[in-house]
């Protein structure tokens, strides 16, 4: 992994690709490589489908190696939807392809001079840059089908649906699983409209005859990952419930914690919660004969993700996962397994970010356009997305732009970007994480939830605003790290609890590079990772008053603890304050 892919997809002479030296960006991986190369190549005020943007796509430090769990990529660009940094996290097979072929990134830039879709091929042979309009507005699942006829089923691909081709802001990047499913997604801040603005359909990776990547120092290595192993697996969340439950685990929990956003952020409990739990979902998935624990990549010992079949028995989609539960189910009232499976199938396929897809649907359903609890009407808004109608461009675009569009006060947006599935009332330090992250609102930044509610690193009272700002810009710091590694972010419930855990994971990175490590050097990564996010925000115009929640926070209790966001403007300043 010492090199840089370049496709420069404007070249005069038709695409080109090009390989460089890692220079200045030596010793970076995902989320660091991805938001070093935005924030030093990427004009801030650049139109973020224009030629000036670029995407990456960056495997983690560890991506390519036996490293437990190392099997993230992160997808960075000037986003569509905020108009600031983004990195897109993502599992399935494409981190653990580009690091083995050698890649610590691929660049597309440029922007094409006509319509013309392309599709690139990777393997240890170069780089295929080839025309193929015959792909054009595809849908993922079809798309692969046809790539796998044409390249075998041991490919990784990289693609985008009709959503990206449209350029729309909720479009997403898809990424295949072990069973080569476009299942795996990019899903935050329109990535895969910036895909589609440079005229990639599809990237196919191929690592035949490539060895995994060797750590410099291998005993060290092996010994540190059988410890690393051992910890995730002795944790009741990651050796336990996320295998049994999956993600969604968190539904019934959330639920009675008064913090499930229901009904477009209305109230903080859903009636129905009970029917589209993690433990309902499990008992649906195996009495159909689908599978409950499943990795999404070569290396997952957590095994969140599984395989949900429909009534008949047939394979629909990968088990839906809590924040997707939420956005279909509870914010837009909908209590039926079966639909929310069915949209989830849908998002992937178009290429649509769900948690976006969901908060819009909930703002369009207060807007009028259908009712809270009408599961084929949300089929039919999501169909409207995929066919690119007028309407369907409006709800593509986001819930920011849809309530605009319908005159809706009540947008759950931080930066243009839809709140995930904890209320910010409920739940505090998520809310400092929604307003200060430098992608817009998102959980998976500083993910508060750990200590709020569920008990792990400590405990933070959720419903009040002390010690919320420590909470958050803890886990924002440790987050941009971890997002560097290529590894799964659910190994921090353990790291938190767990010291032996923790310093298993110092060793494995260390023995890998061949350096000491300590938890100093830790922090010290993720600083400078923030660092160039936030400075290639402030260039692009934005300032202190962008890191805020929209006011219904502030003035609409929440019941059923009729709570509202208590934390001041003043100390959300200090969140960055090192």
């Amino acid at each position: 992994m010492d090199k840089i892919l370049r496709l420069n997809m404007g070249n005069e002479g038709g695409p080109q690709a090009s390989e460089e030296p890692l220079g200045d960006y030596a010793g970076l991986g995902g989320r660091g490589m991805t938001s070093a190369i935005i924030a030093t190549e990427v004009p801030p005020l650049c139109h973020p489908l224009g030629k000036d943007n670029k995407l990456v796509i960056a495997p983690g430090m560890l991506s390519g190696s036996h490293a437990a769990q190392s099997g993230r990529v992160s997808v960075g660009c000037k986003s569509p939807l905020t108009g600031g940094i983004k990195e897109a996290n993502s599992g399935g097979q494409g981190s653990q392809v580009i690091a083995r072929l050698g890649y610590a990134a691929i660049v597309l830039e440029g922007k094409p001079k006509d319509d013309t879709l392309y599709k690139v091929v990777i393997n240890k042979d170069g780089v295929d840059i080839i025309p193929d309009n015959s792909l054009k507005m595809m849908g993922n699942y079809d798309l692969i089908d046809k790539i796998n006829a044409e390249y075998g089923d041991k490919v990784a691909c990289i693609s985008i649906g009709q959503a990206g081709e449209m350029k729309l802001a909720a479009a997403s990047v898809a990424f295949t699983d072990m069973e080569q499913r476009p299942t795996r997604h990019a899903g935050r801040g329109g990535v895969g409209a910036v895909m589609g603005s440079k005229g990639v359909k599809v990237i196919v990776l191929d690592d035949s005859g490539m060895p995994a990547r060797s750590p410099k120092d291998p005993e060290a290595f092996k010994a540190a990952n059988k410890a690393f192993v051992q910890g995730l697996k002795k944790h009741a969340i990651t050796g336990e419930a996320l295998p049994a439950f999956g993600t969604n685990v968190l539904t019934n929990i959330i639920n009675e914690a008064g913090a499930l956003p229901t009904h477009n952020f209305q109230t903080g409990r859903f009636d129905g919660a009970g029917d589209i739990s993690g433990e309902t979902q499990s008992d649906i998935m195996k009495s159909r004969g689908g599978m409950v624990a499943h990795g999404c990549h070569r290396g997952c010992v957590i095994r969140c993700s599984g395989i949900y079949h429909d009534k008949d028995g047939n394979y629909l989609t990968k088990r839906p996962e809590y924040e997707t539960v939420w956005a279909h189910g509870g914010n837009c009232g909908i209590d039926d397994m079966d639909i929310i499976a069915v949209l989830d199938r849908m998002d992937d396929d178009y290429g649509l970010d769900t948690i976006e897809m969901g908060a819009t649907i909930g703002v369009a359903m207060e807007a009028g356009l259908a009712t809270f609890g009408d599961g084929e009407a949300a089929i039919k808004l999501l169909k409207e997305v995929g066919e690119g109608t007028a309407l369907g461009r409006v709800l593509g675009s986001g819930a920011a732009v849809t309530g605009q569009v319908f005159g809706v006060e009540r947008i759950p947006v931080v930066k243009g970007q839809a709140l995930p599935a904890y209320d910010p009332r409920t739940v505090q330090g998520i809310g400092v994480t929604y307003a200060t992250s430098t992608m817009g609102a998102d959980h998976t930044a500083g993910y508060a939830v750990t200590a709020n509610i569920l008990s792990v690193g400590g405990d933070v009272d959720p419903l009040k605003p002390e010690g919320q700002i420590e909470l958050s810009r803890n886990l924002q710091i440790a987050t941009a790290a971890v997002d560097a590694t290529g590894f799964c972010l659910f190994i921090a419930f353990a790291i938190l609890d767990q010291d032996d855990t923790f310093n298993a994971m110092l060793d494995m990175l260390g023995a890998f590079a061949g350096i000491e490590l300590t938890a100093d050097d830790v922090v010290a990564l993720g600083k400078k990772i923030l660092d160039y996010e936030r400075d290639f925000n402030a260039r692009a115009g934005f300032t202190s008053k962008q890191d805020r929640l929209p006011e219904f926070f502030k003035n609409e209790p929440l019941p059923p603890h009729n709570a509202i966001f208590e934390v001041k403007d003043e100390d959300l300043d200090q969140v960055f304050n090192w």
